[in-house]
């Protein structure tokens, strides 16, 4: 017997995760713009960074997936996938809570650690009904390796918990673990799980639509070469440099590719509004202007500056996060009528958007400034006021869907 699956109120858990997160940017940009010595600023980063990778990011892929999955297979068993999805809140949840209180606990490991078996649980369950599929859809093979790239990329957080373990500490292994871990969750899981929901869209309005299978091919082979831009900073033999930079340059073909598609799809779509082509355009902006970005940072010298400097590597991390999968899964909700679609949700579109750009504007000027050591006057408490921007838009959203209610 089949159960009923509203993927419309799963998303409003995906928006209080994002206030949260939202929030505790704030408290974090307020410590270091003010004198408020109370929590710990590392413990508020650690709580703020594993809820918005699982709360936030994991949980609204996760639902979009299985609304997928729904779709193509009414009689599928949804009380498995029911049951995943609230695990996954619940440690999100609990990691929030024990991060925020006591950062790298016991608790906070063990519900991390819970988290990547959940997810283990939930690619095999997928990968079984993407079985039963009777037709061809260009967004399995999107969906299958980003599950693949999500399991990979926990190689990178068991290593660290290795080096706590066995206080065998080594600070180019511990960066590199980071970076594999982060890698294969933005440029991977992320990535490919958001070119899986493009796909769903074209295929879904145009059916005729002819799908080059070579964009797949493309992003897939340079996704594990292109880990190695992220460990440039480590002297790297110059065959894999070459290996690096042909990468980078794979993944801007694949993306020209990519945007052709894009582009005839929005001209054969009339039922696309001016909002939505907006946000799409702007989504498409700033993953452009990150695998640039990446190509750039081939050059040994960017490399260094690039690395060097903690701004820099916080407003990339933020271009990734905030502008590029935040972005188009907020686009991704409204388009597809996942929230409500009225005046209130694109005027609070609208000013979490402008709090991104001024977000990414302001860390890029702090970022240049530090090159040359030249100090930007306020600009922490500038930070903070954009982060205020930010939340604002959050709230205003999380407000603007008040009529819906939230039963799982």
């Amino acid at each position: 017997m089949s159960m009923k699956f509203n993927a419309s109120n799963w998303i409003k858990f995906s928006l209080i995760n994002l206030l949260i997160v939202a929030a505790l940017g704030v408290l974090m940009r307020y410590k270091i713009g003010f004198d408020f010595p109370y929590l710990s600023q590392k413990n508020i980063l650690h709580a703020h960074s594993h809820f918005a990778f699982a709360g936030w990011i994991t949980h609204s892929i996760y639902t979009l997936i299985i609304n997928f999955i729904v779709q193509k297979i009414p009689n599928c068993n949804l009380k498995q996938y029911k049951t995943l999805l609230i695990i996954n809140l619940a440690c999100s949840y609990g990691m929030l809570i024990s991060f925020f209180i006591s950062g790298y606990s016991f608790v906070s490991i063990s519900l991390s650690t819970l988290t990547i078996i959940n997810n283990c649980f939930l690619a095999y369950y997928l990968f079984n009904d993407f079985k039963k599929l009777n037709e061809y859809n260009p967004s399995i093979a999107w969906f299958k390796a980003a599950m693949w790239f999500n399991i990979i990329s926990s190689v990178g957080t068991f290593y660290l918990a290795y080096m706590m373990a066995s206080r065998n500490f080594n600070e180019h292994w511990y960066l590199a673990s980071v970076y594999f871990y982060l890698h294969f969750q933005y440029n991977g899981f992320f990535t490919f799980a958001c070119l899986g929901l493009v796909f769903t869209s074209i295929n879904l309005f145009l059916p005729d639509f002819k799908y080059d299978k070579k964009i797949f091919t493309l992003f897939f082979a340079s996704c594990i070469p292109a880990y190695f831009l992220s460990t440039l900073w480590a002297n790297i033999p110059v065959w894999l440099h070459i290996i690096v930079i042909i990468a980078a340059v794979t993944q801007l073909v694949a993306w020209a590719f990519l945007l052709q598609d894009v582009k005839l799809f929005l001209s054969n779509l009339r039922m696309v509004n001016t909002f939505s082509k907006y946000m799409i355009l702007f989504v498409i902006i700033a993953f452009s202007i990150k695998l640039m970005l990446q190509l750039g940072s081939t050059i040994p010298i960017v490399s260094k500056l690039a690395f060097g400097f903690r701004p820099v590597v916080i407003a990339y991390l933020h271009l990734v996060l905030l502008a590029v999968i935040s972005g188009f899964l907020l686009m991704y909700f409204y388009t597809t009528d996942l929230i409500q679609n009225h005046k209130k949700t694109i005027t609070a579109l609208t000013v979490f958007f402008i709090g991104v750009l001024l977000n990414e504007v302001v860390l890029a000027i702090q970022g240049v400034a530090s090159f040359s050591y030249f100090p930007i006057k306020h600009i922490n408490e500038i930070l903070f006021a954009v982060s205020l921007v930010l939340v604002t838009g959050v709230i205003m959203l999380v407000f603007s869907q008040k009529n819906k209610t939230i039963t799982p």
